[in-house]
């Protein structure tokens, strides 16, 4: 049974909060809100204490997602127990992310982009460098896989 997720990405700004703010507006509307806790975190703590990056507030604004509260931090050690589930953006981040967990919680880690339905990919990449197509690409395969998240986590445990 999943009760916790946590998202990652590289400075926890862009996609992660992206992932959180999408996740739990979908919880919420899904009434599983209560029993799921949702939270997002960056694999370097560069912009610890930061609010997400403008341009991926206002283009999840526009989605009606609500970013402007969501602080930046790091992935902490105590992170590896404490959540049921650890979702990276990308490769590179789950690579770091395997380094540093525990082997006996790796079997938590995982990549977000593994559960769309609607688009074929590995990754969830990062538009921090690029231009607002990137920022409505990362809104459209984070929808996407917390879709296929959310009808993951309604699925009754395997007898």
């Amino acid at each position: 049974m999943v009760s916790s997720i946590l998202f990652v990405c590289l400075g926890n700004i862009c996609r992660s909060p992206t992932a959180e703010g999408v996740m739990r507006r979908k919880l919420r509307e899904a009434g599983m809100h209560d029993a799921i806790r949702v939270d997002s975190a960056g694999t370097h703590g560069w912009h610890a204490g930061a609010p997400p990056d403008h341009r991926a507030v206002a283009h999840a604004a526009r989605r009606g997602y609500d970013l402007a509260a969501l602080r930046a931090r790091a992935v902490t050690a105590a992170d590896f127990e404490r959540f049921d589930l650890i979702l990276a953006m990308d490769g590179d981040n789950l690579a770091l992310l395997e380094e540093r967990c525990p082997p006996a919680q790796r079997h938590k880690l995982g990549r977000l982009a593994a559960h769309c339905r609607r688009h074929e990919c590995l990754e969830v990449p990062d538009p921090y460098s690029g231009g607002p197509d990137g920022f409505e690409t990362v809104l459209d395969l984070v929808e996407d896989a917390c879709d296929g998240l959310l009808a993951t986590l309604r699925l009754p445990p395997a007898a």
